[in-house]
């Protein structure tokens, strides 16, 4: 019992545990910086009660000597306890940090102490605007004390350019290059949020996102077509991968347009008059929404028959209303059953913009009626099916008015 009693007295290695987590929140630093005078403050001792000095002696002055020959720069406060047996001894009872300096002796911080005191400095002749943040933050400043030249010449470069956009690639900061703006990116967006106007900011970007944040220039949107018309092929070109920003028309002759997904099937579209195709790429088929002139054209998607097909159509006609499904209905799903694959991981997201039957069959997908995550890939379609409802699409071109 004895021992389960000195177990719970505090040792100078549990103050040094208890002052390590409190230094850990940058409180010292940060009153350091602030120039706010020092208050010497105290830890509580857990300790011996006075039944223990009677049951348990030796380990009671063992315990109060340890701490008389503590080398830690601490001042012992004591008690006295006891009583007619044993006897009044003074024991301590909590310990007073009575200067800053003591207080970084003990946890070996002294090092820290002067180089945070040094970037501080640093940053008031350079970049005075981040001292607030870099007060508020002294631990991840420490924690990026190596970089933190690196960082602030960064920002400094970026908020006194004036030229034309660039991409962020051409930040020429010596010792910068992409991968260290991409390493550091949370602390560059704080930091230049701050620093930057705000017509330099789009506040619109996600953070993750540093070059639309910035106005730098962006990686283009790349969209992947064929025609299908041999009588309307762009300058001899069947195929061509162009930037979405540079498609400003309608290629002459074309007035339907199918999107697909998977790329063998994009190769082996059949040739359709006044028809083009396009390669989607999941979820990347938002890049097709600045594509104005597609509003103007009889549109057909044709994606896996999956909850995440759907999920694709249904972001598509959210920008282009017009936009018709192709193949992705009960029957070809139940026709090609021997085909079935298994959806990893199914989404269940509300989608608005499908028609009756996409949404009645979107919910018996998310709800398991045909079994748990069954999908059908677009690959496993048979190529007969897509002839027939290509030529159904034409039958109802070519009978409208």
């Amino acid at each position: 019992m004895a021992a389960d009693h000195r177990r719970r007295w505090t040792t100078p290695e549990d103050v040094a545990v208890r002052l390590r987590k409190q230094w850990n929140t940058g409180i010292h630093l940060t009153a350091l910086v602030e120039h706010r005078p020092w208050e010497p403050f105290y830890v509580p001792l857990s300790g011996p009660k006075p039944g223990d000095i009677t049951s348990d002696f030796d380990a009671v002055i063992t315990w109060s000597r340890s701490w008389a020959a503590s080398d830690a720069p601490l001042r012992v406060e004591y008690r006295r306890v006891g009583g007619r047996i044993a006897g009044a001894n003074d024991i301590p009872h909590r310990v007073w940090i009575d200067r800053p300096e003591h207080l970084w002796q003990l946890l070996d911080v002294q090092g820290d102490v002067a180089q945070y005191q040094h970037l501080i400095a640093s940053a008031m002749a350079t970049a005075p605007q981040l001292v607030p943040w870099m007060t508020a933050n002294p631990n991840k400043v420490l924690a990026l004390a190596s970089e933190w030249p690196h960082l602030l010449a960064t920002v400094g470069w970026i908020t006194g350019y004036q030229g034309p956009d660039l991409h962020v690639r051409q930040i020429d900061v010596p010792g910068v290059d992409t991968k260290f703006i991409e390493r550091h990116r949370a602390v560059l967006t704080t930091l230049l949020d701050i620093s930057l106007p705000a017509e330099r900011v789009n506040p619109d970007a996600p953070r993750a996102n540093f070059a639309a944040r910035f106005r730098f220039l962006e990686k283009p949107s790349y969209i992947r077509f064929r025609i299908l018309d041999s009588n309307s092929m762009l300058s001899g070109f069947s195929e061509l991968t162009v930037r979405a920003a540079e498609i400003t028309a309608q290629p002459q002759g074309i007035t339907h347009v199918y999107v697909v997904e998977n790329e063998t099937t994009y190769l082996a579209f059949p040739p359709i008059s006044n028809s083009m195709v396009i390669h989607g790429g999941g979820y990347a088929i938002t890049q097709l929404a600045s594509l104005s002139w597609l509003c103007r054209m009889r549109m057909f998607y044709w994606g896996d028959l999956d909850t995440h097909g759907f999920a694709i159509l249904n972001r598509l006609r959210c920008r282009f209303p017009q936009a018709e499904s192709m193949l992705m209905d009960r029957s070809t799903l139940v026709t090609h059953r021997d085909h079935w694959a298994r959806e990893s991981v199914p989404t269940q997201e509300h989608l608005e913009a499908l028609s009756t039957d996409e949404s009645e069959l979107y919910q018996s997908l998310v709800d398991g009626e045909f079994g748990q995550g069954v999908r059908l890939e677009q690959e496993r379609i048979r190529f007969s099916a897509l002839e027939s409802a290509l030529a159904e699409t034409r039958r109802a071109y070519d009978s409208s008015p």
